[in-house]
């Protein structure tokens, strides 16, 4: 437990519990979440009344915490290690990455904006989760992960043969990435889609302009294709 009084700048925490963390300091939308184990920093200098700024460690991801979630955290006694992995200890990984998502799909789950702990994912918690149950860590959001990712193939060269399996999926505007699933192979992929798009959760679809809703919405979206081939390597320093 820490008190408001105890909270030291860049001091890395232990999260005790499953943490909610907002976008703002008024903790009314969830941004992220941070499972129990994780850590973060806080930065005391933006104190208020009702949240604390934070910033988590493994993936350098901003928000804010409420401070009565101060309960819930604990000085590290040791810090932050950073395992790196190789391309092809990666692939050896990958069936399990996509099994995790696969058993992510069959509990009841729903599209959660900021949803990273299951069973309700955003599309890039999904991502982020699936690759973290193996131990790779990935950025937060989907345009941070394709900027983070090897390019594989753009909406421009598409070309499916390319394809392997565990490779992320981009879709969004042709500026930005706002959305992202795992390949599964024969053209499909995995992801989680808000009922705007026509399902409000988990589930497979297609790279095709045929087919369903789901899949001839995101189609029209797609921005490229890229492979996980490193983990994660926070910038902000361990500690």
């Amino acid at each position: 437990m820490v008190s408001q009084e105890q909270l030291q700048a860049n001091v890395q925490y232990l999260t005790q519990a499953d943490l909610n963390i907002y976008d703002s300091p008024e903790c009314k939308d969830l941004s992220t979440q941070a499972e129990k184990g994780r850590y973060l920093r806080v930065m005391v200098e933006t104190l208020n009344q009702t949240a604390v700024q934070i910033c988590l460690c493994e993936d350098d991801y901003p928000g804010w915490l409420a401070i009565a979630d101060l309960n819930f955290l604990s000085p590290a006694v040791q810090q932050l290690q950073i395992k790196s992995f190789s391309e092809a200890q990666i692939k050896k990984l990958i069936p399990e990455a996509i099994a995790f998502t696969q058993q992510a799909m069959e509990q009841a789950n729903y599209y959660l904006w900021g949803g990273t702990l299951g069973p309700n994912y955003d599309c890039s918690g999904l991502m982020q989760k699936a690759f973290a149950s193996v131990g790779i860590r990935l950025p937060r959001d989907a345009y941070q992960q394709e900027a983070f990712v090897q390019q594989v193939c753009t909406v421009e060269n598409f070309d499916q043969k390319l394809l392997e399996l565990g490779d992320l999926i981009f879709f969004g505007t042709p500026q930005k990435a706002t959305h992202v699933g795992l390949y599964l192979g024969d053209n499909c992929y995995i992801h989680s889609s808000g009922k705007d798009i026509g399902r409000n959760g988990i589930g497979i679809d297609c790279l095709t302009e045929q087919g369903n809703e789901v899949s001839r919405s995101y189609y029209k979206q797609l921005r490229g294709v890229g492979r996980v081939v490193s983990s994660y390597i926070p910038q902000k320093g361990q500690g």
